[in-house]
């Protein structure tokens, strides 16, 4: 839509854009539209949030780079604009945090942002600094999701959290890790304490958590957050030069990047997962994945028995 002049509003251009990014990764461009993409349900509350959500590592610890600024708005506007909400980062991200604060503030909204942070460091006081510095730097006076960050200190800041849900300052809280050898501890957790959110690693090839945590989750009424399901890009390097199954089309999956994350969403007990990027084309890429058909218990099968054999 044209604005009083006859040009294209900043969110229509970028709107545009995003489109012909998807165009040129050969996404249906049907699938980014009109449609809905997939919510699951928090447990503690009910709440549904969007399956796939965004990441911050790495990505958008850029400081001050005008450049870079530019290019992750524009990252952040086809999030929004594709259905995203669910956001996560953490102070062990260098600036993510200032930066996500500073560029949210220049990008529309379809729907509520939901904010994820962390609390890593130990010792009380310590904890309550950084977390109040995660809000200020985030420019918000009640965090979604503040989660333990590797299990750090977890005792002592549970008390703060816990205190800080019944003044309504956090709204959930969440421990996490990306370790296997974290999985007895963070069960652990699971069984003894009433936490709303877990953060783990799980993807095609890292199954670690279908043996325990992912079911404990579902027993208990966690809701969990998938973190790494593309392995920090090592998926995309087993892959490189092998062609998509034809029979991925069946799941309105159009790349390998869909292919990696419709089976992690796939999973019953799964809430959403955390892709980072810093490409528009990628998260156009990545958003498409919650959209369309989800692979059941046979199709996710195959999706393995596929990927195993390449």
């Amino acid at each position: 839509m044209k604005n009083a002049t006859g040009r294209l509003g900043r969110r229509q251009f970028i709107q545009t854009l995003t489109l012909l990014g998807a165009a040129a990764a050969g996404l249906p461009l049907t699938a980014l539209g009109s449609k809905s993409m997939l919510m699951k349900a928090i447990p503690a509350s009910g709440e549904k949030i969007p399956v796939i959500g965004m990441g911050s590592s790495r990505t958008f610890e850029v400081g001050d780079d005008q450049d870079q600024r530019a290019r992750l708005t524009q990252v952040l506007q086809a999030f929004f604009d594709q259905g995203g909400t669910v956001i996560d980062t953490s102070p062990m991200y260098g600036s993510s945090e200032q930066v996500l604060g500073e560029l949210l503030a220049n990008v529309q909204k379809k729907q509520s942002l939901f904010m994820a942070t962390k609390v890593w460091t130990e010792g009380s006081q310590e904890g309550i600094t950084q977390m109040q510095q995660s809000m200020d730097l985030l420019h918000t006076p009640v965090i979604d999701l503040m989660q333990i960050h590797n299990l750090l200190d977890w005792k002592v800041h549970w008390e703060t959290l816990a205190e800080w849900k019944q003044q309504g300052r956090v709204r959930y809280i969440g421990i996490t890790t990306h370790r296997g050898y974290d999985h007895d501890e963070l069960a652990h957790v699971m069984q003894n304490y009433p936490i709303d959110f877990i953060q783990f690693s799980y993807s095609i090839a890292n199954r670690k958590a279908e043996q325990h945590i992912l079911p404990l989750a579902a027993e208990r009424g966690i809701a969990t957050m998938v973190n790494r399901p593309f392995q920090r890009g090592d998926l995309f390097r087993h892959v490189k030069g092998k062609e998509l199954p034809a029979w991925a089309a069946d799941l309105d999956c159009n790349s390998w990047g869909q292919f990696f994350l419709k089976f992690v969403i796939s999973h019953p007990a799964v809430t959403c997962t955390i892709p980072a990027t810093s490409k528009v084309h990628h998260m156009v890429d990545n958003m498409a994945a919650g959209y369309g058909r989800i692979p059941d218990n046979n199709q996710r099968k195959r999706m393995l028995a596929y990927f195993d054999s390449i």
